[in-house]
């Protein structure tokens, strides 16, 4: 199991700073994890790195 507490979070650079719904988004090897930024003790959704890519590939 990660230990993600250690782990650097990024939330995109067109989030808005007014209390907006954002996510962020952290990475181990072969692993990328995504939180809610307003709750981020409230867990994470991980996935493959190879599905992220996928991922963020169709939204493109």
């Amino acid at each position: 199991m990660t230990d993600w507490a250690t782990v650097p979070f990024r939330k995109s650079t067109r989030s808005s700073t007014n209390g907006g719904q954002c996510v962020e988004v952290g990475s181990r090897p072969g692993l990328i994890a995504v939180r809610d930024s307003k709750s981020p003790a409230s867990g994470l959704i991980v996935f493959p790195t190879s599905a992220w890519t996928k991922a963020l590939a169709s939204l493109k």
